[in-house]
């Protein structure tokens, strides 16, 4: 015990000089904030994978979607749904506007309205609908690469 209390200062005394040169750096080395909301005009949206609905669009955020940690907008028209499928990536996800129902394989579906959270598993199939007159927006975080592959049958 007394040589993990040795190990555990000796590697505190080595880490706080970085720690405090870390947070001491200058404000040109560091990222800059965003804020942002649905409505900004200068949000890029694309289109969602070629399985998805036509009128299906996501705008990157934050990061590059091709590399871990980046963060989108996913938009869904109201009355649409989303065809069964899975991410490499869990998901982290807050309902911004409407009211999307998700589906995940082997539990009840579970409706989201605005300001809800969800999670999502890696790998996990699973489909959604926006059940509301109004476009379904979602925020999400993925862990990986953003990706979308469609359940086997699907198109």
């Amino acid at each position: 015990m007394h040589i993990l209390k040795t190990i555990s200062i000796f590697t505190f005394i080595l880490l706080f000089p970085l720690t405090l040169l870390s947070q001491n750096s200058s404000s040109d080395d560091r990222e800059a904030a965003i804020v942002t909301g649905i409505e900004n005009e200068n949000l890029h949206w694309t289109p969602c994978p070629e399985f998805m609905p036509e009128s299906c669009r996501i705008s990157v955020l934050h990061g590059n979607p091709a590399n871990p940690n980046a963060d989108v907008f996913f938009k869904l028209q109201g009355h649409t749904s989303v065809p069964e499928h899975t991410h490499t990536s869990a998901e982290r996800m807050i309902l911004i506007s409407g009211e999307l129902e998700v589906d995940y394989e082997g539990q009840q579906p579970s409706l989201m309205t605005a300001g809800d959270y969800g999670y999502g598993p890696p790998q996990k199939p699973h489909s959604a609908s926006c059940v509301s007159d109004e476009p379904c927006v979602l925020f999400i975080a993925f862990e990986e690469p953003v990706d979308a592959f469609p359940v086997s049958g699907q198109k």
